[in-house]
């Protein structure tokens, strides 16, 4: 593959994506990073049981801090995988849709995406996706995120009930796909497209050039 020209990639040296997203995996693709997929083999919902106190997540379990709680766990996905394979340069990546200041997660089945749509049919919300790289490439681990503000066109139920039926909104957080059937649904957005997608492939350029060449210079 052509390996993208916006990063000083090392010869041979090949990402570890610690995550199944079939969508992040395109986006890597897209920008030229050589990479393997390797998820992190613990269920999410340890991952975050795990997450030190004032990951964004308060004892109760709500979260209290949309940014923070993305960061602590593509960190907590980026370190399970890298504790297994210690010479390699893992990324690690959450994405979390907030409205009205409560996280919607992926839906757990068909009636939950549609509960989850109705919640943001007509209005504004936030995307944020945090990314984490780890490895003995980088003195400390790279953590960031980004946020993108989306507005969707209003929608009665019966549309949402056929979107829900292509399965496209099941294993998304938000319950929705901004490049698929649900871009159909999105009246405009400001910030970063891709940060929808999963991976703010702008961020992730930063961070690995940091990663190997150090901080910009202002």
């Amino acid at each position: 593959m052509t390996v993208s020209p916006f990063v000083p990639w090392p010869n041979g040296l090949i990402l570890v994506l610690a995550s199944q997203s079939p969508r992040r995996a395109a986006l890597l693709s897209v920008a030229g990073i050589p990479f393997e997929v390797h998820p992190a083999q613990t269920a999410e919902a340890v991952l975050v049981a795990g997450l030190a106190p004032g990951s964004g997540v308060a004892a109760s379990g709500d979260i209290t801090d949309p940014a923070l709680y993305g960061r602590a766990l593509a960190e907590a996905k980026a370190s399970e995988v890298g504790r297994r394979m210690t010479d390699r340069l893992v990324l690690g990546a959450d994405t979390v849709v907030v409205i009205d200041g409560a996280v919607l997660e992926k839906p757990r089945d068909p009636e939950d995406a549609v509960s989850l749509l109705q919640q943001l049919v007509g209005r504004r919300h936030s995307v944020i996706s945090a990314i984490a790289l780890i490895g003995p490439q980088l003195a400390r681990p790279w953590i960031g995120h980004q946020q993108t503000e989306v507005e969707f066109l209003p929608l009665d139920e019966a549309t949402i009930r056929r979107y829900v039926a292509t399965g496209e909104p099941m294993d998304k957080a938000g319950a929705y796909g901004i490049q698929g059937y649900g871009a159909l649904m999105v009246r405009r957005i400001e910030g970063c497209y891709f940060n929808v997608m999963g991976l703010p492939l702008a961020l992730l350029g930063q961070a690995l050039r940091e990663a190997f060449t150090g901080p910009a210079q202002e």
